[in-house]
Formats: structure tokens, sequence, C-alpha cells
């Protein structure tokens, strides 16, 4: 991998991880269509390291909150009825789905699952439930002729069926072309959850998952075409551009709908077939050389 492909791929990285289009997608796509060898599960997971790091910082005063809270709930100095300690519980207990199958599906991931057609499926299914979801959440809030307008709950209501819910459409992540943030958003949003809460907890919660795919992916990283390197400069450059995103992409939730999202993966998945069914772009593009 050459340093311009690092650059533009942690471009990449960055700019889709929290958008509700899938950044695992946009790495196979982009190197796809560039004809660029694929950059494989392990640099996927390793640049996320970058992103995440941006959710730390950006959300550094709820997490530093959420860590005391659930520490001092352990020896007793908060209660454990407390709201934070009660999210660190629940961050952990929605991790566990994408922890267990992560594990158990990892050669799936790294194989099967990257297939361009699997990926146009995906992005084109998820961003209908997407779209679904939306739609259901602005007709709550702004009611209409014969409807009142309905309250939708914050992370305060939360518990941990709803958090396991969390944790499970967190896991269909696994799968490029799903979207972590669309997935877990649009389970929010299906259970009645404000758009700033589902995104909210959607950001908390892969932030364990993340770092633990990153590190476990660590051992594969600098193997086949994809040096040190470039990987790490990847993950910086991920990390600056997913900080501004982040910004920028949860005061957009405050007062906009995802539909131009859901427009958008529509709209690649079908161009995605096309160029496929034409064979103009190969399923497996790039994949024999990565």
């Amino acid at each position: 991998m050459s340093w311009l492909e690092s650059f533009i791929l942690g471009l990449v990285q960055g700019l889709t991880e929290f958008l509700p289009i899938s950044s695992s997608a946009h790495l196979r796509l982009t190197a796809a269509f560039a004809g660029w060898h694929d950059p494989g599960a392990a640099f996927t997971a390793i640049t996320q390291i970058g992103t995440e790091a941006a959710v730390l910082i950006y959300f550094r005063k709820d997490i530093s909150r959420i860590l005391a809270a659930w520490f001092g709930s352990l020896f007793g100095k908060v209660p454990r009825s407390d709201h934070d300690a009660q999210m660190g519980w629940l961050v952990i207990v929605g991790s566990i789905p994408i922890g267990v199958l992560g594990v158990t599906f990892k050669d799936q991931i790294e194989g099967p699952f990257r297939d361009l057609r699997l990926i146009a499926t995906t992005l084109i299914v998820m961003g209908i439930v997407l779209g679904i979801a939306d739609r259901l959440a602005a007709r709550d809030e702004t009611g209409g002729r014969h409807r009142v307008v309905r309250e939708r709950k914050s992370l305060r209501e939360l518990g941990v069926r709803d958090g396991l819910i969390f944790g499970i459409c967190q896991a269909m992540a696994l799968i490029p072309g799903v979207s972590r943030s669309g997935a877990t958003i649009s389970g929010g949003l299906l259970m009645g959850y404000t758009r700033e809460a589902a995104a909210r907890y959607s950001f908390l919660l892969a932030i364990p998952a993340v770092l633990a795919s990153g590190v476990f992916e660590l051992k594969d990283a600098g193997e086949g075409h994809v040096s040190w390197g470039p990987t790490i400069f990847a993950t910086i450059v991920a990390f600056v551009v997913g900080y501004a995103v982040i910004a920028w992409f949860m005061k957009f939730i405050t007062t906009k709908s995802f539909m131009p999202f859901v427009y958008y993966r529509v709209v690649l998945g079908l161009v995605l077939i096309v160029l496929v069914s034409m064979g103009v772009l190969s399923p497996h593009a790039g994949e024999s050389a990565g």
C-alpha cells in the first residue's frame, strides 16, 4: 500500500465511520473502484481505533463520568441505581453480542462477507430500514392531523433488554455495508428513542467493541501488501477527520432527518449491483491480491 492510498483510505474511514453509510463498505469500495488491493479486515479494524480515539475525546466528559460512577458502584461509593453507573453496565451488556459473533464469524468477516454483491444488498436493505425508522421518529416528533406529538425515550429509560437489542444491532455491522451507527441508530429509533439518544449510545457502545477489535487485529497488521507505516498514517488521518465529522453529525441530527443518507445508500447499492451484473466490477475485486 502506498502512502497516497493510506491517506485516501484514512480520509474515507474518518468521513464515513460515524455516518450511517458503513465505513467498512466504503473502504472496500474505494479500493475496488480505484483498482487497489482490498485493504482487508485488519486494516479496517486498526484504522477504526483512530476514529474511536475521536469518540473518546469528544465524549470525554460523559465517559469519565460513567467510568467514575461505574467503578464507584463496585465499591459501594455510588448507588447502583445511579444513571451513569447503570450506563457503564449497559455498555458492557450491549458489547457482548458483537464480541461473541465477531470471534465466531471471524473467517467469514475476513472472506465471504467482503463480497461486493453482499455489500450492495446490505447497503440497500439497511438503508430502507433506516428510512422507515426515521419516518416513524419524525411522525412521533411532529404529530399530524390526526395524531398528537409522542414523547420519545431518553437514555435514562434504557434498560438491559434495550441495551441487548442495541448490541445485537451493532453486531450486524460485522457485515460490511450494514453500518455500525446505521444499525444501532435504526434499532434505537424503532424502540422509540430520540435521534440524539440513539446516536449517543451508539457511539458509546462502539468504544469497547472497536478498541478490542483493533487490538485483536494488531497481530495481522503489516502482513501482505499493507505495512505498518501506511496503517498508522491512515489511523492518524482517520482520527483528525473523524473528530470533525462526529462534531458535525451530533449537531446535524438534532434538526435534520436521516433521509439523505437513506437515498445515498440505496443509490450506491443499486449502482454497485449494476456494475457487478454488467461485469464492469468483479464481486471479488482486489481480494486475491490482498
